[in-house]
């Protein structure tokens, strides 16, 4: 299993990018092993429109199952939802701390974006 975390950085260090469209990067991690990769996000973060949806399509192209975000605007989760990707929303602190989250059960999954569309 792989889950995709908004990052701000490039290790499981790093903190959580509040941001899903326009997250700096996503960590891609199988949260029983800790192997990871880092998928660069740069090409939406001055998208005008439709950064949410380019995200959200990155995402499932590198067949994540799960999203840990800050924040999920509506086209993003569409996106997601559509594909069966669950979407955990309201992540704060590192990487590292959302993986032990998610591994302990501390995660909803949401059934609904938490933001407007072009929430930067």
């Amino acid at each position: 299993m792989k889950i995709a975390i908004t990052s701000q950085g490039t290790d499981l260090d790093a903190a959580i990018d509040p941001r899903f469209g326009r997250a700096e990067n996503f960590i891609l991690v199988d949260p029983e092993t800790s192997v990871f990769e880092v998928i660069e996000n740069k090409q939406n973060l001055n998208l005008p429109q439709g950064a949410g949806i380019q995200a959200g399509k990155t995402v499932v192209d590198n067949k994540a199952e799960a999203v840990i975000t800050g924040n999920c605007g509506p086209k993003a989760f569409n996106v997601l939802s559509a594909a069966g990707v669950k979407v955990y929303i309201g992540a704060r602190g590192t990487v590292r701390e959302s993986i032990e989250c998610y591994k302990n059960g501390q995660l909803q999954a949401a059934s609904n974006p938490n933001v407007e569309g072009h929430w930067v």
